[in-house]
This record gives C-alpha cells, structure tokens and sequence, in this order.
C-alpha cells in the first residue's frame, strides 16, 4: 500500500445534536440547533441525557459555555436529570471535568443536587479523583462550599468514601479540613440565628401579663432546643427529646389557649414540630353519637393536626362525672389520642377546669407517663387584668373592632384596676377571668358612640375611650 495513508477507519460524521457534542463539534452544533432549536435540551436514548450532560461529561468547555449562553426562545436546563437521575454537574465530577464543573455552579447549577441514589456532585468527584488520583474537581466543589457532611441513600457522606482507600491520604486531609471549617462557619450561623430566634421569643412572652412561672418553663425550653441544635450543627450525636405532651389546669380566661398558641410557634422556631399550628378541638369535634362513629371522628381530628399541637379544651368533658347510660365514647375518643401520642408526629395539651381534670388524668393508665408537664394557670388578679385591657389596646390589628382607638390619658393601670375591683364580683372576675377585657372594651366602643353627637368633628373625641365608657362597658356585663 502507498506509504502515508491513514488507514483507520475514520468515525461517520454525527447526525445528532448529542454526536456533535461528544465530538467536539460546536460549528456542527451550532448549525444543527440553528436548524431545530427545540433539539437544545433534546434527550438521547436509554441514558436520557441532554447535549448538556454530554458536553459536561466529556469536559467540553466551549459547548459547555455555548449552550449556557444560549439566546434561543428556550433556555438549556441546567438541573435536567439522566435515567440515573444525575444532572449536568454530577456528570462533570463523576469524570472529572473541573472546568465544566465551574462553568455550570458560576450558572446557577444546584451545588447539592441529589441522583436517584441520593449521590451529591462531590460524592462522585472523590470517587473519581480515587480512581483518577485527581482532586480538582473536588477543589473545585469545595471553593463553592460544597458540603462534605450529606449523605447518599446507604448513609454514606464523601468523607466515608475515603475509609477503604488505601490512596486517599492527601484527599481526606483536603475534605477534613473543609469540613471543619464548614462545621465551624454552621455553628456560627446558627448561635447568630438562635439568638435571633430567642430575642424573638422572648418579645412575645413580654406580652403576656402574669403566668411567670409556665413562662420560665417556656424559656426553658426554647433555650434547651436551640442548644440541641447547636449540638447538631457540630456533628454530635444527641437523644431526640420527647414529645412534651402537657395538662393546662385552670379556669376559662387564664391564658391556655394563647400559651398553645405560643408554644406552637415555639415548637415550630425550634424545629421540633413542622408547623406552627394549633388545632382546636372540644368533646363534640371528637365523639360520635354512635357506635363506630368517635374513632375515625378522632382519627381525622388527629390527622388534621399532625406535625402541630392538638389542644384538646374542656377535655375534662371526654369523661362524664357518671354515666347515665352507656352509650358515651368520651374515653374511646381519649384512647385514640393516647395511641397516637408516643409517635413524636403530634403534641398534645389537654386543658380544663383542675378539679374535673382529675377524671381524665385518672382514668387511663398511660396518661401520667406520657403527659409529663402540668401546668396550673391562676386566676388573674384585678391588677392583672388591667394590663391585659392596656395591652389589647396598644395591640389591636386591621380587623379588629378597636383597631385606630386609643384610651384617654386618665385611663391608668391603677384607675382600671380599681374600676374592676368595683365594678364587678368575685365570682365574675373567677369565671371570666381574661375572658372578661374584650366585651367589655367593645361595650365601651358602643357606649362612646353612643354618648358622641352626629356634630362631633373634633378627631381626638371620635377615638378616645374614656373611664365613663370603661365603667359602662362592665355594667354592661352585670348578669
């Protein structure tokens, strides 16, 4: 034969969007997307992958930057998944393509992207630098802070790729060091976020008047939960705490439900619960008339408020003083929360009257072990309820129907407090407790309005509560 031939066989040109891209073919790619620029993210067979995750694997930069830049009328996704689940930049690590890899993060590409087996990027860039005896890819992830401390679906973090490998010396100490350093930067975050967060909660127990001892119990908690958190960013292992299922013991009136309402959003800042939320609920949102009727009645019930507080009011109700026949399913109902408690999906606060709370607490063996926290609210004093009235008129939101009133400066804690201790009874006071401040500020509204004339223009006078409202306001209330 002629000496100076070339007699490999020379590969057939490519025809597809991929082959060009493989190639190395941007003038071809180029053209063919000029032609059909809905071929920009076309998938290819069996891998399903885009001329992206090709041109990324293959460390392609110019295609790589070329289809980044793309100025077509769709745009290249850059978090496309293959059959693998892997996108474009787990491609580039799990070959090694560092310049790729830095082009796609410097666009936007999801540094922590999970594949199909719950692989990260930097997951498959230390397997390859393994086999490859080349970091740079791993270099690259890490400048842009990626995090050495997820794992895969099997529990594997990158770190734990490295135990087995007799030739990862250099490779650990590169990861080790960054986690390190990570940890670190995490714990900073989060002391800043947990004390954000507990400067946050601490201004909404400053609005609550009394109640000092379940509000020490409160801090407590938030403190101790934030401080599991700390523990966690720094990578030690701790015990999950418990569900701090409770007892509010009390007359209407005293703050149990705003506590709920508050330990919600407690639980919820800590992540201790997915949602802030309080579901509501009496003895006639839990029991049926029937047989058969109060277990799902209650199962939807608890459903409902999964991952929040069930707050369970009056559940002193759930257990009749006697049974006068035997068709009540007040303890079914009890015993289908109690199944559902030891979960940790659920917090549950029963609250009632102290005396008839005995009849719950008493009858089913696995209330004392699994309700732990009792609280007992008090009665507020007169001075007590003052503040609460002050507070509600400094606090009234769009919507409320003392939203844009004010009290007149001779409304005082003390003048206030004096007028209920006057103007109401004991009894009054014990029965309505909190309770007692809203209708008697919306009684006050109705009497301004009706001691002000159609002619009164004077701005000050249309909205200002005064100590004759308040005092008709509680006469009002006069049973």
């Amino acid at each position: 034969m002629p000496p100076g031939v070339d007699h490999r066989v020379r590969p057939a040109r490519p025809t597809t969007v991929h082959g060009f891209v493989q190639l190395g073919d941007l003038s071809g790619l180029q053209k063919k997307l000029a032609e059909n620029p809905s071929l920009l993210n076309e998938r290819n067979e069996i891998m399903v992958q885009t001329p992206l995750h090709v041109a990324s694997g293959y460390n392609n930069v110019g295609i790589v930057k070329f289809l980044l830049n793309w100025n077509g009328p769709d745009k290249v996704e850059l978090e496309a998944k293959n059959m693998y689940g892997e996108t474009p930049l787990h491609m580039a690590a799990k070959n090694g393509c560092s310049e790729a890899a830095e082009l796609l993060i410097q666009h936007g590409a999801i540094i922590e992207a999970r594949a199909n087996n719950g692989m990260t990027p930097l997951h498959l860039a230390v397997w390859h630098a393994l086999h490859a005896e080349d970091p740079s890819t791993v270099g690259t992830l890490l400048k842009h802070n990626a995090d050495c401390s997820l794992v895969d679906d099997e529990g594997v973090t990158p770190l734990n790729l490295l135990s087995k490998a007799s030739n990862g010396g250099k490779l650990q100490q590169l990861l080790q060091r960054h986690a390190e350093e990570q940890r670190r930067r995490k714990a900073l975050e989060i002391c800043k976020d947990a004390t954000a967060k507990m400067a946050e909660f601490e201004t909404a127990m400053a609005t609550i008047v009394g109640l000092e001892e379940i509000k020490s119990q409160l801090h407590r908690w938030a403190k101790g939960m934030l401080m599991d958190e700390r523990r966690r960013s720094l990578g030690l292992k701790i015990a999950p705490r418990r569900p701090p299922h409770m007892a509010f013991l009390g007359s209407p009136g005293t703050g149990k439900t705003m506590i709920a309402r508050l330990l919600g959003k407690l639980l919820h800042m800590v992540g201790f619960l997915p949602t802030d939320r309080v579901t509501e609920v009496q003895r006639t949102d839990l029991v049926g008339e029937f047989v058969g009727h109060t277990g799902p009645k209650t199962r939807r019930k608890l459903e409902q408020a999964e991952g929040g507080i069930l707050f369970v009011d009056e559940a002193y109700r759930l257990i009749p003083m006697q049974k006068s026949d035997d068709k009540d399913y007040g303890l079914e109902a009890l015993e289908e929360i109690m199944s559902v408690m030891d979960t940790g999906k659920i917090v549950v606060i029963f609250a009632g009257y102290e005396e008839p709370m005995k009849r719950v607490i008493t009858s089913n063996e696995g209330f004392y072990r699994r309700v732990t926290k009792f609280f007992h609210f008090k009665d507020f004093s007169t001075s007590e309820l003052s503040q609460i009235l002050h507070l509600k008129m400094v606090d009234t939101e769009v919507g409320s129907s003392l939203y844009g009133f004010r009290l007149h400066p001779s409304c005082t804690n003390e003048a206030v407090t004096q007028l209920i201790e006057t103007e109401t009874t004991e009894q009054q006071r014990k029965e309505m407790n909190g309770g007692l401040i809203e209708p008697m500020l919306i009684n006050a509204r109705e009497n301004l309005d009706h001691r002000l004339g159609f002619d009164c223009i004077d701005t000050d006078d249309l909205l200002t509560i005064t100590m004759e409202d308040l005092r008709a306001g509680l006469q009002l209330l006069r049973r």
